[in-house]
């Protein structure tokens, strides 16, 4: 048995890596997709333009506008002189935000009372537009804490993130994407294992060959989740040493969950290749899969905000429970019961997809 799941193993490396060109494809589009989606994907704001109306002729209005100006994420600022102009300005998209300081602005400060400021985003850019009003609500706290001194009236808070201090994007994306990507590659090439086969013509050689069903899914899977763990250990590699992403968890522990993780999206992939006729339906199918697994798993947007069905099924996605444990190993050395726990689930899909893959293959084979 070993000896024909042996050679079985190796005639599947062979037909994935025998051309030079598919060996560029497997690895160079993923890292470089690496660095590109690490740079691309991200939610801070910077170098925003942002409109100001100055009702004001106090002594407060201009240094306020200038500490507005001189923020981090702020690289011009519109002034604006009617409603007409603000209005011009948003419809236009020549800035993200305009700011409206009313006409008692200074006097307000000036009797130690709290101003009320006006700001109107473009909610057309609604993440951008809301991540923007954070930082313009913290720099007018900022600002007027420093002007009113009473202890009556606001103080500023002083905050602290925990596990990523600087709330640094590249922390959360780069291990994530080793899932992400690691994912699309294992998936497309467990999908066209199968097809391939039956499209070459060379799957009626198995209905005559001395392999089980059992060994044909057990060789078909080798490949996909040995080339998956290379590369998500490559970008895991990555992250720690180009990106500087900490990891301060057990790798030994992340490396099972890579494996479980491989394991269950390949069997997922080798379902789809076993009902598919040609590599193009594959293809279609895999990646029709693929896009809402990559969006019901939390990548995106947090589980915690879907519909209670959406998350039903988000739950008995892979992806979702291995981000959660590489983000986890990465910052905060996740405990050992918690990463049981996420890896149960991916345990259970692979057994449910293995099972009906095999089924599926033995009935081509008698």
């Amino acid at each position: 048995m070993f000896s024909i799941l042996f050679a079985q193993i190796i005639k599947e490396f062979l037909s994935i890596l025998r051309d030079s060109k598919t060996r560029i494809i497997l690895i160079g589009p993923p890292l470089a997709q690496l660095f590109i989606f690490s740079y691309a994907i991200t939610l801070e704001v910077d170098n925003a333009t942002i409109a100001v109306f100055n009702q004001d002729t106090g002594a407060y209005s201009q240094p306020y506008i200038d500490k507005l100006s001189h923020s981090y994420m702020v690289k011009k600022v519109i002034p604006l002189y009617s409603q007409q102009q603000l209005a011009a300005v948003l419809d236009q998209r020549k800035a993200i935000l305009s700011v409206t300081i009313p006409e008692n602005f200074s006097a307000q400060l000036a009797q130690k009372e709290l101003p009320t400021l006006q700001v109107i985003a473009d909610g057309r850019r609604a993440n951008a537009a809301q991540i923007a009003i954070n930082y313009i609500q913290q720099i007018s706290n900022q600002f007027i804490s420093e002007k009113i001194t009473l202890s009556n009236t606001i103080s500023p808070i002083v905050e602290r993130h925990w596990f990523n201090p600087n709330l640094s994007y590249q922390w959360y994306v780069v291990p994530s994407l080793s899932g992400v990507l690691a994912m699309i590659i294992s998936l497309l090439l467990t999908g066209l294992s199968i097809a391939r086969e039956r499209e070459l013509g060379t799957f009626d050689q198995l209905l005559v060959s001395p392999s089980s069903s059992s060994e044909i899914i057990l060789a078909k899977l080798f490949p996909p989740i040995v080339i998956g763990m290379v590369l998500g250990n490559l970008m895991i590699t990555a992250g720690v040493v180009i990106f500087s992403v900490p990891f301060v968890g057990s790798l030994f522990l992340l490396e099972v969950a890579l494996f479980a993780f491989m394991l269950s999206i390949s069997a997922v992939g080798l379902c789809f290749s076993a009902i598919s006729n040609t590599q193009q339906q594959a293809i279609l199918g895999c990646f029709a899969l693929a896009v809402p697994l990559i969006l019901l798993s939390g990548f995106s947007t947090p589980v915690a905000n879907m519909p209670s069905a959406l998350q039903y099924v988000a739950n008995w996605v892979p992806l979702t429970h291995y981000l959660i444990i590489v983000q986890g190993t990465f910052l905060k050395a996740i405990p050992i019961d918690i990463i049981i726990e996420h890896l149960i689930p991916m345990v259970i899909v692979a057994f449910v997809s293995l099972t009906a893959a095999t089924y599926l293959v033995r009935s081509k084979l008698q």
